[in-house]
């Protein structure tokens, strides 16, 4: 068994992932725009993306445009969570993720001898950096 975040946004999908990619070091795969699919949707929309994945070190996540009939709200039950064992490479990617977004708690030590910090990047997706100390 194998659980995946599936990401959805609102007509700038492939802005955000070209973005992740940077920031994560990934690449974007088996991207498939609404443009072929026999969906009834308005001309605006066959351009975006139905389907795309980003895949790199130790990340695979999927995400999509949601389509007119997929109402989307921001939330903040759910949060992506990212850990490592290099203080460099954790303080890069926070200040790489969390830049143009909303900082909650800034990356420092914390009690249980780690590195944490968490934040909601400039595209409303919740992000939580770790890095064990130990």
């Amino acid at each position: 068994m194998k659980t995946q975040a599936y990401l959805a946004f609102d007509g700038n999908c492939q802005e955000a992932l070209n973005f992740y990619a940077d920031s994560l070091g990934a690449e974007i795969k088996n991207r498939q725009t609404y443009a072929d699919k026999k969906i009834d949707l308005p001309a605006s929309y066959r351009d975006r993306l139905q389907h795309a994945e980003l895949k790199g070190k130790g990340i695979h996540f999927m995400a999509y445009d949601a389509a007119p009939d997929t109402p989307l709200t921001e939330g903040t039950k759910i949060h992506l969570s990212i850990d490592l064992n290099d203080k460099n490479e954790a303080e890069e990617l926070y200040g790489k993720l969390s830049a143009g977004g909303r900082i909650h708690h800034e990356l420092r030590e914390r009690e249980w001898n780690a590195l944490f910090g968490r934040f909601t990047d400039r595209y409303g997706i919740n992000w939580m950096i770790n890095c064990d100390l130990n």
